[in-house]
């Protein structure tokens, strides 16, 4: 059985990697990445590395709150951008820069709202075809929203193409 999801796993990730991400051209001309990357390429249900990722979510009543995020996995470095946009709100926009722990991404979302800029620690894990966050949880101690580091990822991010 595990084998199946395994195999479903990196059926799907070849899929997604095929038809919606774009390769980074990046060249290493000593061949010392491309180890790295074989390394963590090989890893179990670790996705494709130095590869663009796009993703977006909707939420609210009539899906009308959105939330992007775009990244770029290169080795186990994990950048790129995010943005929260609600309807009639003030938005978060931001980059979101971390490491790739087999299909986990722990990251720190730097993100401006309001004329303030602040961060936010953020984690994800990457499920064949979409990507799943911890959700957030309020802080009363320090007025602040924060990762749940402790509930599950539910929520779940569908891939879409990337456009630059």
């Amino acid at each position: 059985m595990a084998i199946k999801i395994k195999l479903c796993l990196l059926v799907a990730g070849m899929m997604a990697a095929s038809c919606s991400g774009n390769h980074s051209n990046n060249t290493d001309t000593l061949g010392t990445a491309g180890k790295k990357d074989t390394a963590l390429a090989n890893a179990a249900d670790a996705p494709v590395v130095n590869m663009q990722y796009c993703f977006y979510h909707t939420d609210g009543t009539a899906a009308q709150d959105t939330t992007t995020v775009n990244i770029l996995i290169n080795g186990d470095q994990v950048t790129g951008k995010m943005n929260w946009v609600p309807k009639e709100k003030d938005a978060r926009k931001g980059t979101i820069s971390g490491k790739l722990n087999g299909n986990a991404i722990k990251a720190l979302w730097t993100f401006s709202q309001e004329g303030s800029k602040d961060t936010m620690s953020v984690e994800f894990q990457l499920r064949g075809n979409a990507l799943a966050q911890k959700p957030y949880s309020y802080d009363a101690k320090t007025g602040r929203q924060q990762t749940n580091t402790k509930a599950d990822y539910s929520i779940i991010y569908n891939m879409k193409n990337c456009t630059n």
